[in-house]
C-alpha cells in the first residue's frame, strides 16, 4: 500500500518499497496506491480506501498488508481489525530485514534494541482482549497487570542491551585510538543501499564481504587495511547502507557502528551511476550524514556501475585541483586504481608542527593530545595555561578543531623560543 504524499515520485517510491518487500522474503500478490492530503488519525487511509483495500485482501488471499509509511500503534491496530490480517508499516518491514541480515554479535544486539523500542509502543495490541479490565482506582484487572509486567520486562531487556552496546562502543573507541597511534587514516564507504558499496569494498580491500543485488545485503561494519599508492596504508570501513525515511530507531541503535563514519578522515560517498534516482538518493545520504554530525568530514563522490552506462573511468577535480569525484565500476574493476590514487592523495600525511596554548580549563584536550602520542614538550605558565609543542597529522588537528572544541591556533615553535624542538625536527 502506497500513499502519494507529493514529495517523492510515486512510481519510484513504489519500486523501492517492492524491493524492500522482496528483500524481506515477501511474495507480492497485489498493489494499491492512493492520494491523500493528510493521514486519517484512526486508520491513516480514508474509510473508502480501507474498504477497497479489504476487498483486495480477500480477492488476493493475502495474509499480510505492507504500508509504505510509518503508522502509529492505533492506526496499525485499527487497520488490522478492519482488514482482518496482519499489517506492517515501513519501519516494521525494515526492522524485519535487519533482523534477517544481522550476522555479528554487535549487529544482532543493535537490531534487537531497535525492535524492542519499536515493539514497546505497540505492546497493548497483544492484550486488546483484556482492555475492558483496566481503568482507574479499584478497576485494575489482569489485563493491565500483564501489560505492566511486559513493559517492565521490555525495559529491563532494553537496559541490558544499551549497557552491552556501550561496552562495544568503548571497544570501538579503543580500536580507533590504536589506529591513530599507528597513524593509519580511516576511510569509510557510505551511500544509499544497493549502490554497490560492499562490491567496491571487496575489490579495493581484497575481502570477501557478502555482496548481492538487494537492499541491505550487509549490515555489519567491516574494517580492512588497504595499501595505497606510494607505500602508504589506510583502514577502509564498509558501513550499512542508508535509505529514504530510515527509521529513527535504527539510526539510534546503530550509532556505535555509524561512528566509524563520524570519526573517518575521508568519506567515499558511493552513488549508483545507473540509477535514475541517484541525485535524490544522494541527498538522502547527505541528510543522514548531517543527522549523525558527519557533514564536515571530507568527502568525495564515487560514481559506481559506469559499465551499465558505457561511461569512462576518470577523476574529476574542482577549480583548486582538489579531487571531488571518481567514476568507476566495482564489478569490472575499471577505475579501482584511480580510486586508490585519489584516497592516497586525499589522506596524504601532511604534518602540522607548532605550539598550542590551552587554558587550564581544557585539560581534556591536553589528555587528547597525549592520547594521540603527539606531544613533544610541555610547559605550564604562571597563570596555569598549558603550552604543548606538538607534531601530528594535519587531519588529526582538523578533527580536534571540528569535533573536540579546540579553538587555540597552532603557532611556530620559534614564537615560544623552543629551538631545541625545532632543531630536533
Amino acid at each position: 500500500m502506497q500513499i502519494d504524499d507529493g514529495v517523492v515520485d510515486p512510481a519510484e517510491a513504489m519500486a523501492e518499497f517492492e524491493a524492500l518487500a522482496e528483500s524481506a522474503g515477501a511474495s507480492i500478490v497485489g498493489r494499491q496506491t492512493g492520494r491523500r492530503r493528510r493521514p486519517d488519525a484512526r486508520t491513516y487511509l480514508g474509510l473508502g480506501k480501507v474498504e477497497s483495500l479489504r476487498e483486495k485482501v480477500v480477492e488476493c488471499e493475502a495474509d499480510l498488508v505492507l504500508v509504505n509509511h510509518p503508522l502509529s500503534p492505533v492506526q496499525e491496530r485499527n487497520l488490522e481489525r478492519a482488514l482482518e490480517c496482519r499489517v506492517l508499516d515501513r519501519t516494521g518491514l525494515i526492522l524485519d530485514i535487519f533482523a534477517q541480515r544481522a550476522r555479528s554479535h554487535e549487529g544482532k544486539l543493535q537490531v534487537e534494541l531497535a525492535q524492542l523500542r519499536h515493539i514497546a509502543s505497540r505492546l497493548v495490541r497483544g492484550w486488546s482482549h483484556l482492555e475492558r479490565q483496566k481503568g482507574g482506582i479499584g478497576l485494575r484487572g489482569p489485563g493491565e497487570t500483564q501489560l505492566e509486567m511486559d513493559r517492565r520486562m521490555l525495559n529491563v531487556r532494553i537496559s541490558q542491551l544499551e549497557r552491552r552496546l556501550a561496552r562495544v562502543r568503548s571497544q570501538r573507541d579503543q580500536g580507533r585510538q590504536a589506529r591513530r597511534r599507528r597513524d593509519l587514516p580511516a576511510v569509510s564507504l557510505v551511500g544509499y543501499t544497493n549502490a554497490g558499496k560492499s562490491t567496491l569494498f571487496n575489490k579495493v580491500a581484497g575481502s570477501g564481504v557478502f555482496a548481492a543485488d538487494q537492499l541491505f545485503a550487509t549490515l555489519d561494519t567491516t574494517l580492512r587495511r588497504i595499501n595505497l599508492a606510494g607505500g602508504e596504508s589506510a583502514v577502509l570501513a564498509d558501513t550499512v547502507g542508508f535509505i529514504r525515511d530510515l527509521p529513527p530507531q535504527l539510526v539510534a541503535a546503530f550509532r556505535s557502528t555509524l561512528e566509524e563514519v563520524v570519526e573517518a578522515d575521508l568519506l567515499l560517498h558511493v552513488v549508483d551511476a545507473a540509477d535514475p534516482s541517484r541525485e535524490d538518493n544522494a541527498r538522502e545520504v547527505q541528510a543522514v550524514l548531517k543527522a549523525l554530525g558527519a557533514e564536515s568530514v571530507p568527502q568525495v563522490k564515487v560514481y559506481n556501475k559506469i559499465d551499465q552506462r558505457d561511461l569512462t573511468a576518470r577523476i574529476e577535480r574542482d577549480d583548486a585541483g582538489v579531487i571531488t569525484t571518481v567514476w568507476l565500476s566495482a564489478a569490472t574493476g575499471d577505475g579501482i586504481e584511480l580510486l586508490r590514487q585519489a584516497i592516497a592523495e586525499l589522506v596524504s600525511d601532511d604534518q602540522a608542527r607548532g605550539v598550542i596554548e590551552l587554558p587550564p580549563s581544557q585539560g581534556r584536550l591536553r589528555a587528547r593530545f597525549y592520547a594521540l602520542g603527539d606531544v613533544l614538550e610541555e610547559e605550564i605558565t604562571d597563570d596555569g595555561s598549558i603550552r604543548l609543542a606538538v607534531e601530528l597529522p594535519q587531519r588529526e588537528l582538523d578533527r580536534l578543531y571540528q569535533h573536540e572544541g579546540l579553538t587555540a591556533q597552532l603557532v611556530p615553535f620559534s614564537a615560544y623560543g623552543l629551538p631545541r624542538v625545532s632543531a630536533a625536527l
